[in-house]
């Protein structure tokens, strides 16, 4: 058992570095602006501004939904980052300053934005097509500035996706009580 997951992590490892030398590989200036201008919009501050503005739009689902998911991602990231404490790729474009825990494994933006995109999925308010997109940068522009490996993507993409679906099952049973509190705060 232990060569087969010698065997696998080896994989990753290969599979992770053939995505940065190509990410890196295909860097120029523009792309890069855009890149460092798209991902902070998978930021922390930047989520708390899109639940805050779901709040005032009166988007009580949205807002119990993502306040429990991204409650839920925050704190398993961080403790994976700390666990693991992958270094980041080689040859980074930029490397978020201020970050609690320094490391690449998993990515949070990837887990906060795939938050959103099953959130704007299963909304009736939030466009879905504009939303999907918007993840699917910000997730590769962690990537291209060389702040993740790919495999680091995928298991941020897999927490959240992860913890919207506790959270949507626990708001399930207790949807009512948590959507009439907010629509009274």
């Amino acid at each position: 058992m232990t060569g087969v997951l010698t065997e696998v992590g080896a994989m990753i490892v290969g599979l992770d570095q053939l995505a940065a030398d190509l990410l890196v590989s295909i860097r120029d200036p523009a792309i890069t602006k855009v890149m460092n201008s798209v991902t902070g919009l998978g930021s922390a501050t930047a989520a708390g501004v899109v639940v805050g503005l779901f709040y005032l739009g009166d988007w009580h689902e949205e807002v119990a939904t993502s306040v429990l998911a991204l409650g839920l991602t925050g704190p398993v990231v961080l403790m994976l980052m700390g666990l693991v404490q992958r270094p980041f790729p080689a040859n980074p474009v930029c490397v978020t300053s201020g970050e609690m825990v320094a490391h690449s494994f998993p990515s949070g933006h990837a887990a906060s934005v795939t938050v959103f995109a099953l959130l704007a999925a299963r909304s009736e308010r939030l466009p879905l097509a504009p939303t999907a997109v918007l993840a699917a940068m910000i997730a590769l522009s962690r990537m291209y500035l060389g702040t993740h490996y790919l495999s680091d993507t995928l298991a941020g993409i897999g927490i959240g996706a992860a913890a919207f679906l506790v959270a949507t099952r626990w708001l399930t049973d207790s949807r009512q009580a948590i959507v009439t509190y907010i629509q009274n705060r």
